[in-house]
């Protein structure tokens, strides 16, 4: 297998991009291809004592930043990283892209470049969230503001696929974002959703209220992009103001850090749990090929871990799979 990485994506390009690629390859041995400008990532890699031959790099001249706006840049910068790295996965030379670069861009190349799965009307960017119970999919988590419950059940179906393949959960439960728990509850968007999701043959479980989703009872957590990004947000915030209330208090007096002492393994357990490095990124779901987008401010263990989430998913044949399903409703 074949993996493409942006060189040039994300805030600490490109030599965290690069150190998590050597360090994936030395792990999981596999054939990583980096693309990005040919002259830095030789110098990211001499940097770490290897030489251009340990790695196949293509040359790409341009760079799609932060500031860029996503269709436009997609369409105009044809020799961007981005755009060159996911056109190797549309023309079969790679079976999977990753980037830590601008979200927008991505989401308008999977479109654009690779192309969604026949008969999925919308991808969702579905990453993997840890709960107290257990992992747990959000989707969408930005890719589309606006939804119809015809999205919401694909979602609900690609990411049960997901769980089934990759985090290997056998009948994986589906819920539905709402204010309530009970059926008449919300708008009749969310209404129309819950009607669709209790006829189809997924595990539904109903409506999930906000407070109960970081218990990780429920595998696949399904609502609209908008919603979805707000609750992933006001998720990694409270867990980094928690770490931080947390370290102030251990911090402010003898007797608080003789018990934060003793309880270090404990915080250190906690806090790995809730690290965003230890989870990969968000895979597209719903594009006829996979592309996985990497934190923003990702590190060399982010970059290394999004590549093992790659990997996982061709080993679970995640998109032909959903193709397959979709293909068999239709």
């Amino acid at each position: 297998m074949k993996i493409v990485i942006d060189a040039m994506g994300g805030d600490n390009a490109p030599y965290e991009i690069v150190k998590g690629a050597i360090e994936a390859s030395k792990e999981f041995k596999t054939d990583i291809i980096l693309v990005g400008d040919s002259n830095k990532i030789e110098e990211a890699l001499n940097n770490y004592g290897l030489d251009k031959n340990n790695f196949e790099i293509v040359h790409t001249s341009e760079v799609i930043t932060n500031e860029d706006s996503p269709t436009i840049s997609i369409r105009r910068k044809k020799d961007s990283s981005m755009v060159v790295g996911m056109k190797l996965v549309k023309e079969g030379k790679a079976d999977a892209f990753i980037s830590a670069g601008n979200t927008g861009a991505l989401l308008a190349g999977g479109l654009f470049v690779i192309g969604r799965i026949k008969g999925i009307d919308r991808p969702a960017l579905t990453p993997v969230i840890p709960g107290k119970n257990g992992h747990f999919l959000l989707m969408d988590a930005g890719a589309n503001a606006e939804c119809k419950s015809i999205n919401i059940l694909q979602f609900a179906l690609m990411g049960s696929i997901y769980s089934k393949k990759v985090l290997k959960k056998d009948n994986p439960s589906v819920g539905l974002v709402n204010i309530g728990a009970e059926e008449e509850k919300g708008t009749e968007f969310t209404k129309e959703c819950f009607k669709l999701l209790r006829e189809s043959t997924l595990n539904f479980k109903g409506n999930i209220e906000g407070r109960y989703i970081p218990d990780g009872d429920i595998d696949v957590v399904v609502c609209d992009g908008f919603t979805g990004n707000i609750i992933l947000k006001l998720y990694e915030g409270v867990s980094q103001t928690i770490f931080k209330i947390l370290k102030e208090e251990i911090l402010s007096s003898f007797t608080t850090k003789l018990g934060g002492l003793l309880l270090k393994p404990v915080f250190s357990k906690f806090k790995k749990k809730f690290d965003y490095t230890e989870h990969g990124g968000a895979i597209l779901l719903g594009i006829d090929g996979l592309v996985i987008k990497a934190h923003g401010s990702s590190n060399a263990k982010a970059i290394k871990n999004a590549i093992k989430q790659a990997i996982l998913c061709i080993e679970g044949n995640v998109v032909n799979s959903i193709k397959s399903e979709i293909e068999h409703i239709n």
